[in-house]
C-alpha cells in the first residue's frame, strides 16, 4: 500500500529523527568500549552494503547498478560525509555529546546561506536571523559553561568547529545531488555514499594509530588471559549500531528528498531534544545545568527559525517536465511547523501547474 504524500512526509521526519538521536548516543556509549572511531563506522558502513547486497540477491529491493557518471557527484559528497563522520566520531570521543550537539545546532546558519546563495533560495527573514542569532547565544551561552572548554581552551572545539562546516556543506550538496542525479531506488545513494565511503575511513584510522592501539589491547587481553578479546557490551552495541546505522542511511535520503537543505539540517537538530533527555538519564559526561539551559536555547531558536521561499523564477523545462540545467526546484518549505503542509503542496503543485524538483 502506497502512502499519501503527506504521510510519507511524516513518515521520512519520524525515521530519521528516531535514526539520527539514537546514533548519537549508541557510538558514544559504543566508543567507551571499543575506542577506535574510525574502525566502528567502517564496519557500520559495510554492515549496510551487506545488508544491500543480500536484499538485492534475494530480489527483496532494488538497488541501482553503479554508474561512472553517477560515481563523479557522489565522490565529492562521499569525501565530505566521510570526514563529517570522522569529524563527529572524534568529537564524541574527546568530549560530551550536548558539545556535538551544540555546534550541530549551529549548521541551519550556515546551510541557509548555502541555500541562497547556491540553491536558489531567498535570505532569511528578520525572524529567522533573529531565531540563528538565539542559537548563536545559546551556543556560546553553553561554550562559557563547559568545563572541558575552561580546561583546555578553543583546542577542545577543534573537532566540533571542523565538524559544523563539513556537515554544513554536506547538507547544501546531498540536497543538489539528489535532485540533479536520477536514481531510481533509496538504495542507491545508500550504496554509492557507503561504497565509497568505507575507503577513507580505513585511511582516517591509519592516521589516527587506531589499528596499533587495537592490536595492543587485544595482545593485553590476551596476555591477561581474559575470556574475550572485546568487551562483550561493545560487541552489542557495535551490531546496534549498524542496524541503526543502515536506518539512518535510508531514512536520510529518505527525508532529504522530501523537504529541503535548511529544512532537513533543522529536524537534524530539533530532534537532538530527545537525544539530551536521554544522554542526562545513561551517562555521566552531560552538561551542568546551565549548559543544558544553554543548549534548550538552541533548540528553541531552531523551532522559531522560518526557512527562506525559494527565489521567483521562471523555469525552462526540457524533456519530462524537469527544471533546465541552471534552474532551481520549486517548493517552499516555511520552516518546522508547516514543513509537512508545505512539503505536500509543493510536490502537488507538479501535477497542476507543471513544476516540479
Amino acid at each position: 500500500m502506497r502512502l499519501s504524500a503527506n504521510a510519507e512526509v511524516i513518515a521520512s521526519v519520524v525515521a530519521y529523527s528516531f535514526c539520527s538521536g539514537s546514533l548519537v548516543l549508541v557510538n558514544k556509549l559504543c566508543l567507551h568500549y571499543l575506542p577506535y572511531p574510525s574502525i566502528v563506522v567502517t564496519i557500520q558502513l559495510w554492515a549496510a552494503l551487506l545488508f544491500i547486497q543480500l536484499g538485492n540477491a534475494f530480489n527483496l529491493m532494488d538497488v541501482d547498478p553503479i554508474i561512472m557518471r553517477f560515481v563523479k557527484p557522489y565522490l565529492l559528497y562521499t569525501v565530505a560525509f566521510s570526514l563529517g563522520v570522522y569529524c563527529n566520531m572524534k568529537s564524541l570521543s574527546l568530549s560530551n555529546v550536548e558539545t556535538v550537539i551544540v555546534f550541530r545546532a549551529l549548521a541551519p546558519l550556515l546551510v541557509s546561506i548555502f541555500d541562497a546563495v547556491f540553491l536558489g533560495r531567498e535570505w532569511p527573514s528578520l525572524r529567522s536571523w533573529g531565531a540563528l542569532s538565539v542559537i548563536a547565544l545559546g551556543a556560546l551561552g553553553y561554550a562559557m559553561t563547559d568545563e572541558q572548554f575552561q580546561s583546555q581552551g578553543i583546542q577542545a572545539y577543534f573537532w566540533p568547529t571542523l565538524y559544523l562546516f563539513v556537515i554544513s556543506f554536506e547538507m547544501a550538496y546531498g540536497k543538489k545531488i539528489i535532485s540533479g542525479v536520477d536514481m531510481k531506488t533509496f538504495s542507491g545513494p545508500v550504496l554509492y555514499t557507503n561504497l565509497l565511503g568505507w575507503p577513507p575511513m580505513l585511511a582516517f584510522a591509519a592516521m589516527g594509530g587506531e589499528y596499533e592501539r587495537l592490536k595492543d589491547d587485544v595482545t593485553t587481553r590476551v596476555m591477561n588471559g581474559e575470556e574475550h578479546l572485546f568487551p562483550p557490551m561493545g560487541i552489542l552495541l557495535l551490531l546496534v549500531g549498524c542496524i541503526v546505522g543502515t536506518g539512518i542511511g535510508y531514512s536520510g535520503w529518505f527525508c532529504r528528498s522530501k523537504v529541503s537543505a535548511a529544512s532537513y539540517t533543522l529536524i537534524g537538530v530539533i530532534n537532538k531534544c530527545l537525544t539530551v533527555l536521554v544522554n542526562l538519564l545513561i551517562w555521566d559526561q552531560h552538561a551542568s545545568t546551565d549548559g543544558i539551559l544553554s543548549l534548550s536555547l538552541c533548540l528553541v531558536g531552531g523551532v522559531f527559525y522560518k526557512q527562506a521561499p525559494i527565489k521567483k523564477v521562471d523555469h525552462d523545462y526540457v524533456d519530462g517536465g524537469t527544471p533546465s540545467k541552471g534552474k532551481t526546484d520549486d517548493g517552499i518549505e516555511l520552516g518546522m511547523t508547516p514543513l509537512i503542509e508545505s512539503s505536500v503542496q509543493s510536490r502537488s503543485n507538479r501535477g497542476t501547474n507543471n513544476i516540479g524538483r
